[in-house]
This record gives C-alpha cells, sequence and structure tokens, in this order.
C-alpha cells in the first residue's frame, strides 16, 4: 500500500483532532445549560406549570405561548434551537393577581419550547411542549 502525501496528512489530522477531545468534559445541551443559568444549579421538579403552545406552528415567526403557575415569582420561557434561547422572562410581584403571562414567540425550527418557574419558596418548577414548525421564523 503506498501511503501520499494527503492520507498521511488526513490520518496525522484525525489523529490530532481526537488526541485533542479526549481530554475535554462532556458538554451539556443548551437546554441543560440555560435551565442551569436560571436555577443556578438548584433541583428542578416537573410540573406545577401549565405550558401552552400549539402542536403545529404554521409559522415560526409568529407561535402563541401561554404560561401560568399559581405562585411563582419569576417564569422564564426558553426555545433551545434557536438562536437566542431565552425567549421571555416574566417576573410577578406580591401584588400581581396570578402568576400567568402569554406572547408570542419566534421559532427557528421544530423544537422543545421549555417554561421554568421559580416558587415564592425558592424551588424550581418545569414544563415542556413539542411544537413542530413547518415554515421557521429566524431565517429558516
Amino acid at each position: 500500500m503506498t501511503i501520499t502525501r494527503r492520507y498521511a496528512l488526513a490520518l496525522g489530522g484525525g489523529a490530532l483532532a481526537l488526541t485533542g477531545l479526549s481530554g475535554l468534559p462532556a458538554f451539556a445541551s443548551v437546554a441543560d445549560d440555560a435551565i442551569m443559568k436560571i436555577t443556578g444549579g438548584a433541583k428542578v421538579v416537573e410540573g406545577g406549570v401549565d405550558l401552552t403552545a400549539p402542536e403545529i406552528a404554521e409559522n415560526g415567526n409568529t407561535v402563541p405561548v401561554a404560561v401560568s403557575a399559581p405562585g411563582a415569582s419569576v417564569i422564564t420561557i426558553l426555545a433551545p434551537s434557536n438562536p437566542s434561547p431565552a425567549v421571555a422572562t416574566f417576573n410577578f410581584g406580591p401584588l400581581s393577581g396570578a402568576s400567568e403571562a402569554s406572547t408570542r414567540m419566534r421559532l427557528a425550527k421544530t423544537q422543545k419550547v421549555i417554561a421554568v418557574a421559580k416558587m415564592a419558596d425558592g424551588s424550581f418548577h418545569t414544563a415542556s411542549a413539542m411544537v413542530k414548525v413547518t415554515i421557521g421564523g429566524c431565517g429558516g
């Protein structure tokens, strides 16, 4: 077998890349990173949050979403596959009538929309909904 210069360079580059990546820690997903930033590493419980989003969005430019979490002081909506995952953060004070909000958002592609609520007692709750986008809204 004859080893060409091109083959040797490709083999060397692959070995170098493999060696360089083997010592790196595994990277968490964008959603996990965003949730970690919101919670500061606190435990997040599934449930206690009601997230309403369409199953199919005809146009990703304007996707309606509503969220409510009785007793929440802050609710954040995330779309991890968007260029900027944080969609909206709603703050509720002691004089708020209810801890609920609705808005419209852009979705780049089909993805899971996540809501994270910080409750008045400091605990965190979450809910998610899968939204299928037929026409992307973030340049897609």
